[in-house]
């Protein structure tokens, strides 16, 4: 196969999308998000973390001082697609995170969101 077959076969893949956490294993401090790439923005939060470059500072001092080894990236849960390539999801993942923030309400008021 050729590379262009294969980048748009890869485009017209659906990637997987859910809930993530970044979790501090020494602390217990945890992140949760969302996103329509979870791969992804995984991906993305350990590339700003280990340069520096993280959004939320608590997070980001914490990752630099206990190191990324005490850090936890995980998939909390997924959301299927209904159809491939289809569909508006921003909704559901936003409902989902919702669910998973009351969820792990205690840990997240310990956690990274709050000052």
């Amino acid at each position: 196969m050729e590379r262009k077959e294969l980048k748009n076969k890869y485009k017209a893949t659906p990637q997987p999308m859910g809930i993530y956490q970044i979790r501090n294993r020494v602390t217990g401090k945890i992140f949760v998000g969302s996103s329509l790439n979870l791969h992804g923005i995984l991906n993305r939060n350990r590339f700003q973390l280990k340069n520096g470059l993280h959004m939320n500072q608590p997070l980001q001092c914490d990752f630099l001082e206990v190191g990324e080894e005490h850090f936890a990236f995980e998939i909390l849960d997924t959301l299927q697609p209904k159809e491939a390539g289809k569909g508006d999801y921003a909704e559901e993942l936003k409902m989902l995170e919702e669910l998973w923030r009351e969820r792990l309400r205690l840990a997240i008021e310990k956690g990274y969101h709050h000052g």
